[in-house]
């Protein structure tokens, strides 16, 4: 049970994520860390935690976690302080000097090679068909986060421009031209759109409730289709693949068509670079062209006998 002396924190760290746009699944889950947290304290007071206060808590509590997991740790504690920090109820942020966990960085990446991600229009059914491959086509073809579909609405559509504003990570405004066809869907779900439970409601996508479609609704609706999908393509069975990994997609597809990367960084509305670049794996049958390009000596031709 969480101490008392904590309250003020946790609802001024409740407060502090509402201001800051956090997303729903995000303020629940750091939420849940900072308790955590807190009730590991047990009564020490917060302006005597130290950095060492918190590497034990990592070390201590997270030790049978992934060091991604243990990384989402540190992140929920680092807004934490900070958030107490902006409400001046302490005066330093003891974790924003520990050192993140060691990550996987060579893991093989998930994404959807082009034809494949094609496919997936074939594998969308059902009454909302059409609203279901716009929601589809905007994470696949457009790069944007479950959430940004999410909190899409009818005023940040242009479809005479064929452009959508999207609210993305940090309260932070990006503009995203909609290719022709995906404008295209954009426009025949506009005029299907169903009516709003209530009238003032400005969400582009509603539910058959007449709410705005939740971000659990639309993983059910990808994780349906990609359902379906691995059913029939035996290849896929063993990938992990989820509306982020239709992102993943969008922004491979993006360099591999040798599209700039700071051009990409701005669609996927990265704050660095270096975000942007781990999406710049090699593909495998690219490593194969590139060998094969070189001129070797005809001596080492298997033909000469050699």
């Amino acid at each position: 049970m969480l101490n008392e002396q904590y309250k003020d924190s946790v609802t001024a760290f409740q407060l502090w994520m509402k201001q800051a746009g956090y997303s729903d699944t995000t303020k629940k889950e750091y939420l849940r860390e900072a308790q955590n947290f807190l009730a590991y304290l047990d009564g020490i007071e917060l302006d005597r935690i130290k950095k060492l206060t918190i590497v034990s808590y990592l070390v201590q509590e997270k030790q049978h976690v992934s060091d991604h997991a243990r990384n989402r740790s540190l992140a929920a504690l680092r807004s934490f302080f900070k958030a107490m920090l902006d409400f001046e109820l302490m005066s330093s942020n003891p974790a924003q000097e520990v050192k993140k966990s060691k990550t996987e960085r060579n893991r093989k990446p998930i994404y959807l090679e082009q034809d494949q991600l094609s496919q997936t229009l074939n594998y969308v059914h059902g009454k909302y068909r059409d609203r279901n491959i716009a929601i589809l086509l905007l994470m696949a073809y457009s790069g944007l986060r479950v959430g940004e579909v999410h909190r899409l609405n009818l005023s940040h559509y242009d479809e005479e421009k064929g452009l959508i504003t999207v609210l993305g990570k940090g309260r932070k405004w990006n503009d995203i031209p909609l290719a022709p066809e995906v404008n295209a869907y954009m426009k025949r779900v506009k005029v299907e759109r169903l009516q709003p439970y209530r009238k003032q409601d400005d969400a582009f996508f509603i539910s058959q409730k007449g709410r705005r479609l939740s971000i659990r609704q639309i993983q059910k609706i990808i994780g349906e289709m990609f359902k379906q999908m691995k059913a029939e393509q035996a290849e896929l069975q063993g990938l992990k693949l989820s509306c982020h990994k239709l992102r993943h997609s969008f922004a491979t597809l993006m360099l591999r068509n040798q599209i700039d990367i700071r051009i990409v960084k701005e669609l996927m509305g990265h704050t660095s670079i270096e975000t942007t670049m781990l999406y710049t794996h090699v593909h495998d049958e690219e490593k194969k062209q590139a060998v094969a390009s070189i001129n070797l000596p005809p001596v080492l031709n298997p033909n000469n006998g050699l």
